[in-house]
């Protein structure tokens, strides 16, 4: 029998958080559209628990077009109405428009979303969290992406959020320093 994994502290309590922690936390991840469904969902994650976001993920991409950007930025104000009554998803109407607007801002990226956002991620090896109070919520990185994001017309997207998304897609790796997807080098 192989031994119980050591992961982060906060992937212990529920399988989906497993699940989330093994296979995507902290994986690099390039793509405007992939990177796009993930700055959506830390956008409804905002005051929320993350189970919540994770359970509702698949109607959130149903909802939302496979949060494809070009697509999404195309809604109109009865696609709009359509999720407000959509209880598959977190109905935030401030979270929702959001959504749309961000779609919209996207296409306008020359370079990308993709691009852009991993213009960001801290260069070189950072020091391994010893444990999840080492954490940090932003980032001096985070506070100049969410600086820039809303320079170029996104809503919603605060230095928390931004650095949520840096751990989430791998830009930082905050995996502490026993969990077994931890990079021996640090991230």
């Amino acid at each position: 029998m192989e031994p119980e994994r050591v992961r982060c502290g906060w992937a212990s309590s529920a399988p989906e958080y497993a699940t989330y922690h093994d296979e995507e936390w902290g994986t690099p991840l390039h793509g405007d559209d992939a990177l796009f469904e993930r700055l959506c969902l830390e956008a409804f994650q905002s005051g929320l628990s993350w189970i919540t976001i994770l359970r509702k993920r698949p109607a959130f991409r149903a909802a939302f077009a496979g949060f494809a950007i070009d697509a999404v930025a195309r809604f109109t104000d009865d696609d709009h109405a359509r999720l407000m009554a959509d209880a598959g998803i977190v109905r935030n109407r401030a979270k929702i428009t959001a959504v749309l607007a961000n779609a919209r801002a996207a296409t306008g990226l020359p370079e990308g979303l993709s691009a852009l956002l991993w213009s960001f991620a801290p260069s070189g090896p950072r020091p391994r969290p010893a444990a999840l109070a080492d954490v940090p919520a932003t980032s001096p990185e985070s506070v100049a992406m969410a600086k820039e994001l809303k320079r170029r017309g996104f809503v919603f997207v605060g230095p928390t959020t931004a650095y949520a998304l840096m751990q989430a897609t791998g830009m930082v790796d905050d995996h502490v320093a026993d969990c077994f997807r931890a990079s021996p080098a640090g991230g």
